[in-house]
């Protein structure tokens, strides 16, 4: 392929994300779906919380019918795996036809699970689309600068969610340091000092997450 317009730089980075975003919040859903049914307390508020969006719903089932389903709320989970579709589609010369198929793939198990009366089987299948979909991008896309726009758009969404979730100073550490090469290699315009002031604040004795998440946020 020859140069990358900025438009592609842009779509590229916003699959990256929004792929990340719906593999990790399908992930911490998941993972709270059985206890949500059985708590006393309802702890959809402070999952929405943890992942800074809007709380407006009525009741945990409430929470639990339309935070993965509901396409007119732009924070669900598949409202956001649409939009990593629509940036895909435009991108299928880049990415290539079968890359796109596991985005596809995904949107059609995502709409299974709405109606399932076990809807976790087809959202494990909707994990499992997305890591197909990184798997065969790596495989197929013979274009280094693409496959790491990519990953820099997943990277910085994973860092941008882990340090909203609280997660441990290992797993963040493991990230920033992992963006750092990635980025690099993109060839997208950064902020250099954000990776710098990333790694000082992940080694501090106390760690600072919403510095990481508003650092995180402003290195493009």
């Amino acid at each position: 392929m020859g140069i990358i317009s900025v438009e592609q730089k842009d779509r590229l980075y916003w699959l990256g994300r929004y792929s990340e975003r719906v593999y990790s919040t399908l992930r911490l859903y998941s993972n709270s779906f059985d206890s949500m049914i059985d708590e006393i307390v309802d702890s959809y508020a402070d999952f929405c919380r943890m992942i800074d969006i809007p709380n407006i719903y009525a009741s945990k089932d409430d929470f639990r019918n339309h935070y993965p389903f509901d396409e007119n709320n732009p924070d669900s989970i598949l409202s956001n795996l649409n939009r990593a579709y629509d940036n895909a589609i435009v991108l299928r010369e880049e990415i290539g036809s079968e890359t796109l198929s596991y985005i596809q793939l995904a949107i059609y198990d995502m709409n299974k699970a709405k109606v399932s009366r076990a809807p976790l089987i087809e959202m494990q299948r909707v994990i499992d689309n997305i890591l197909a979909f990184w798997g065969i991008a790596d495989d197929i896309i013979d274009s280094e600068q693409i496959r790491n726009i990519i990953k820099t758009g997943k990277r910085i969404e994973r860092i941008d969610l882990y340090a909203r979730l609280g997660m441990s100073r290992k797993e963040l550490e493991r990230e920033i340091f992992r963006l750092a090469p990635r980025i690099e290699r993109s060839y997208i315009e950064y902020d250099k000092e954000k990776i710098n002031m990333l790694k000082k604040l992940v080694a501090e004795p106390e760690i600072d997450y919403y510095k990481i998440v508003s650092e995180v946020e402003a290195i493009l």
